[in-house]
């Protein structure tokens, strides 16, 4: 008797710690610092992303059969940690730099988060990227598109969403195609802000078609967060370029739709480069004065049913607003750490570096357009790509080009207002 009530102690012991283990690991979570304007001039994108982000946290800590082979989506939490849940610290960097700086140097020191994402302006994802080099803690980021961002020889920092360059020669391949098509493409005049976005993407769009015998015509810059752009847009209204290419943050995107319309100027053609043209604030603001503007994307809903509209759903339900490039590119960026965390199997910023490293996506297991994701030796990925899509049927863009999987045909010219 005394035999069996030790045995049944023990056995009763036994099952208490085996499920105190399983309680454990469910309880776990894996904590994730993510720094984005959520005040300021681009609060709009900052807000957007963390709905992003979120959503992503959805499919990631819940199981979401629904969305069939898509990773992370079959179980509840990351199964390589045992089922932990992933959480994430959000941090405003208020649109500055130096902000931005001393949020990821928070997240890092006292939030004691295992990596890093964000910081959507390239001149903040440089200083807060810098910060998590220096304290060994990946840094992934998805939507900033400054060259020199990956020419730094940094170790820990990776970047998802294609580039200056490679937006550069999608702009070039598609004038081409216009060309060809009877629009007028000889003069291009480039009008960007003085941050790092703006000066580094102005710079490589004029390098890149200056290699492909194509000089850009005008070259007009102005500070960013701007309060008046008459002169930059009489400039434009007197050389009458026969495109335009915009490089420009919401605020300042919005200000130059709406002097065009005062000034009556309405170029033959209008390519922004993303950013303030793809923002939901910037549509609901002008998209009735910017009708026919073109602009870049790597992101497509897709067919009814499919992966990436039920996630668009989600995140319509999240956000209040239909998903756009930027706010995708950023919840793609969040779901190849979240991927390399789960296969690293560990929350040891070397092991997650080391999974980082070896990714290896295909593109149906993407949410975004590109042809894949994996990162070369400077951390950029070697498979993004991109489309270009217009405002067209109201407040909507439809893909346009390139023609095999366009949407509808591009309308030319710009027909604004």
């Amino acid at each position: 008797m005394r035999f069996k009530r030790v045995f049944g102690l023990l056995c009763a012991a036994s099952i208490s710690f085996v499920l105190a283990g399983a309680a454990s690991a469910q309880d776990k979570t894996v904590k994730i610092g993510a720094v984005f304007p959520l005040s300021g001039n681009a609060a709009s994108a900052g807000i957007h992303a963390k709905a992003a982000i979120e959503t992503a946290m959805d499919i990631i800590n819940n199981a979401h059969p629904e969305l069939g082979n898509f990773p992370l989506a079959k179980n509840a939490g990351l199964a390589g940690l045992g089922g932990a849940k992933v959480e994430v610290v959000f941090a405003d960097n208020q649109g500055s730099p130096a902000t931005g700086q001393n949020q990821a140097l928070r997240l890092i020191t006292e939030e004691k988060v295992v990596a890093l994402t964000g910081a959507y302006q390239s001149g903040i994802t440089l200083t807060a990227s810098a910060i998590a080099e220096k304290y060994g803690i990946p840094f992934v980021n998805g939507e900033s598109t400054a060259a020199n961002l990956t020419e730094r020889g940094f170790k820990w920092f990776f970047r998802t969403t294609p580039i200056a360059s490679d937006f550069a020669k999608v702009y070039f391949d598609f004038l081409t195609d216009m060309k060809a098509a009877g629009a007028k493409t000889d003069t291009i005049a480039l009008v960007h802000d003085t941050t790092e976005y703006g000066t580094s993407v102005a710079s490589v769009i004029t390098s890149a078609f200056k290699e492909k015998g194509m000089a850009i015509a005008e070259d007009i810059s102005y500070v960013v967060n701007a309060t008046d752009v008459q002169s930059q847009v009489l400039q434009l209204k007197e050389k009458k370029p026969d495109v335009v290419i915009m490089v420009a943050y919401t605020s300042d995107a919005i200000l130059y739709s709406k002097t065009m319309q005062a000034l009556d100027y309405k170029p033959p053609m209008i390519i922004a480069d993303d950013s303030g043209y793809s923002d939901p604030s910037f549509i609901k603001s002008v998209g009735k004065i910017t009708q026919g503007v073109f602009n870049r994307s790597s992101w497509s809903v897709g067919p009814p049913g499919s992966p990436t509209a039920i996630i668009a759903d989600m995140y319509k339900k999240k956000s209040g607003d239909e998903m756009d490039d930027t706010a995708g590119r950023q919840m793609q960026a969040f779901f190849v750490l979240c991927d390399a965390i789960d296969r690293a199997g560990s929350t040891d910023p070397a092991k997650i570096q080391a999974a980082l490293k070896a990714t290896d996506m295909k593109p149906d297991q993407l949410m975004m357009g590109y042809k894949g994701i994996k990162f070369d030796e400077k951390g950029q990925n070697t498979l993004a790509s991109g489309v270009i899509i217009q405002l067209q049927d109201g407040e909507h863009y439809v893909s346009v080009w390139p023609k095999a999987t366009a949407e509808k045909a591009p309308i030319m010219p710009f027909k604004g207002w």
